[in-house]
């Protein structure tokens, strides 16, 4: 569908951030830019609604790539409510320490983006898509999230704001290789979707998305 409006555009920024390479399976490996997947996480964190989805159209690099690696102590297994109303029927509880893993990660330091998206009203929504974009300026400029975006990892937090027109993309291109476009969802309500991947590339500091990527339902 042709967009009737301009892209949204928000600047992003952080200290530390980590687009794992789903190829790595133990060691985290960051992607050297955001992942169109990680820029639908920050745009929903500042404004989600169920009658509208978001499209990335592109994710342009505003500072240098620079790596730093550090070792994290993460636990191994997820929470599971199951467990939990257990633990509380029959007693019990989690001991992290005896599900803890040492883990290497290479990550991102000191990052800034600008991204660049369109907002759209879902299949069957009447209103206009000019309304969702205005509340979505309004949330950035009075610096309103539903929650604190992040940049790959939650403990990687995400400072946003509207951009100042002085944004500029770095001079360097690239072959990111396969990178998540999105999820398809099993029509069950099973939550099982299966991962779309495209070829992904850099040029001249700007990572253009595939018209296909379009964000998923909470």
């Amino acid at each position: 569908m042709e967009a009737r409006y301009p892209p949204l555009e928000v600047r992003v920024w952080g200290e530390f951030a980590c687009f794992t390479r789903p190829e790595m399976k133990v060691e985290r490996v960051s992607y050297p830019v955001m992942t169109p997947s990680a820029a639908r996480g920050v745009l929903e964190s500042i404004f989600w609604k169920p009658e509208c989805v978001w499209r990335v159209q592109e994710i342009w690099v505003l500072k240098e790539i620079r790596y730093f690696s550090l070792l994290r102590n993460e636990v191994n297994s997820r929470a599971s409510e199951r467990s939990a109303a257990s633990w509380a029927k029959e007693g019990g509880g989690y001991d992290a320490s005896a599900d803890r893993a040492q883990r290497h990660t290479l990550a991102l330091r000191d990052v800034a983006y600008l991204i660049r998206a369109h907002v759209e009203p879902r299949d069957g929504v009447a209103e206009d898509a000019a309304k969702f974009r205005d509340q979505f300026r309004r949330r950035v400029q009075q610096g309103r999230c539903f929650s604190r975006p992040y940049l790959g990892c939650r403990e990687f937090a995400a400072s946003f704001a509207l951009p100042d027109g002085t944004e500029r993309p770095i001079d360097r291109t690239e072959d990111l290789g396969s990178m998540l476009l999105d999820l398809d969802y099993d029509p069950d309500g099973s939550g099982r979707g299966t991962p779309r991947f495209f070829q992904a590339a850099l040029e001249h500091g700007i990572l253009r998305v595939p018209a296909a990527a379009v964000a998923g339902g909470r």
